[in-house]
């Protein structure tokens, strides 16, 4: 955005203190912004907990590990969310992207495995589609999406072979030629990086 010409604000955990499991330091990090903004982006998750892994069998699954991605994957954005309203113009165009993942759909689901990733994601899905039921109550002009990226290169990524993979750069052109096909008529779905719906 920045390359664009366009303000851009970012907040994050190692230089902001932001956890987003933490709703005290959401108020405080978000509280201390100046609105209006006119596009946010919610890009937190983790896919398992530090030394952990995704689980590839019921049985593999924790109570404690389970709690701790819901903890960031689904609790963690809703706090944004419910912080970061009072930053959106109420009477002018805003966007809410959430990142989400495609493994969080329940109808594209068909190997099973990484329970705690995906139901995770799951919620998150619901999370930012009753958001946006809302924020067309008091946000007439906004849009509030969940937002499947692809697979980005990263060193996590590195170990998964085999999916066709972007750089960060070009995830976030596609993300961003997305929102900027969208209006409020759209607000409330689940789109990938080319701008398909993904099932729920």
């Amino acid at each position: 955005m920045s390359a664009r010409g366009l303000r851009v604000t970012g907040v994050s955990r190692s230089v902001d203190g932001l956890d987003v499991t933490d709703e005290a330091s959401v108020q405080r990090v978000l509280g201390a912004l100046e609105g209006p903004f006119d596009l946010v982006f919610v890009a937190v998750g983790v896919l398992a907990l530090p030394g952990g892994a995704p689980e590839k069998a019921v049985a593999a699954v924790t109570a404690e590990a389970m709690a701790g991605v819901f903890a960031v994957n689904a609790i963690g954005p809703v706090l944004v969310l419910k912080h970061v309203l009072p930053l959106l113009p109420k009477n002018a165009p805003a966007t809410v992207a959430v990142l989400s993942a495609r493994v969080g759909s329940i109808g594209d689901n068909a190997i099973g495995g990484w329970h705690s990733y995906r139901a995770s994601k799951a919620a998150l899905n619901q999370i930012v589609h009753g958001a946006a039921i809302e924020m067309k109550r008091t946000h007439k002009q906004a849009v509030c999406v969940a937002l499947h990226p692809g697979t980005v290169e990263t060193p996590f990524t590195e170990g998964y072979p085999g999916h066709r993979k972007v750089t960060a750069p070009e995830a976030a052109r596609n993300l961003l030629a997305v929102l900027e096909g969208l209006g409020p008529e759209q607000t409330g779905r689940f789109y990938d990086w080319a701008g398909e719906i993904v099932p729920w």
